[in-house]
Formats: C-alpha cells, structure tokens, sequence
C-alpha cells in the first residue's frame, strides 16, 4: 500500500507560481512511476505530468514550458512545479503513483487532491 498527501495548492493570479508536493509512505517509492492529474469542474481528469521510475518525464502539450515534475525518493516526494499560471489552470490537482512488477496486478494509488485557482 501506499498513502499520498498533496499539499501546495491555493489561490494564485494569473502569472504566478505554486509548487505542489505530493508525500508518499507505505512502499517503496523509488520504484513507482509518479503522475500529477488534474480535474477542472465540469471536465474529465487530464494527465497534466508524469516521472518515471527512472526520471524520464513527460508533460501535457498545454503545461510544456510552464510545468515541471521532479521527484526527491530520498523525502518519498513529488513535486509539481507551476510557473506562468493561467486561469485554465484552476482545477484539483491529484497525485498518483504506479508500478507494474511482473507475476502481479498493477499496483495504482491516488492522493486526495489539493485545489489550484488561478484567479486575478
């Protein structure tokens, strides 16, 4: 099992920058494949980022440039770096962690969710 916290939302105006954290505990961290997904109301849940296991990362056309994900596996920590706000960017951001080993189920967990508003 593994438990996530997200903390670091807020409200924020348009151009400015929040960093999301998002704990871990419970498993192994460092083997899991983190995500960052956000839900703005009325809309389906997006995939905004993602680290692999390995660091590779990987972003949403919409957040490339402004977003960055990065991992710390020595705090059990992801974050999610946002720069250059816009209000299309309010929405519930969650965290999720994934892995696959072989010979068992996908293991996949999801954190509560913090509130993003960006709003002048």
């Amino acid at each position: 099992q593994v438990q996530l916290v997200e903390s670091g939302g807020g409200l924020v105006q348009p151009g400015g920058s929040l960093r999301l954290s998002c704990a871990a505990s419970g498993s192994i961290f460092s083997t899991y494949d983190m995500f960052w997904y956000r839900q703005a109301p009325g809309k389906q849940r997006e995939l905004v980022a993602l680290i692999r296991s390995g660091g590779r990362t990987n972003y949403v056309p919409s957040v490339e440039g402004r977003f960055t994900i990065s991992r710390d596996n020595a705090k059990n920590t992801v974050y999610l770096q946002m720069n250059s706000l816009k209000p299309e960017d309010t929405a519930v951001y969650y965290c999720n962690a994934w892995r696959r080993r072989v010979g068992v189920p996908a293991e996949d967990f999801w954190g509560q969710g913090t509130q993003v508003t960006v709003s002048s």
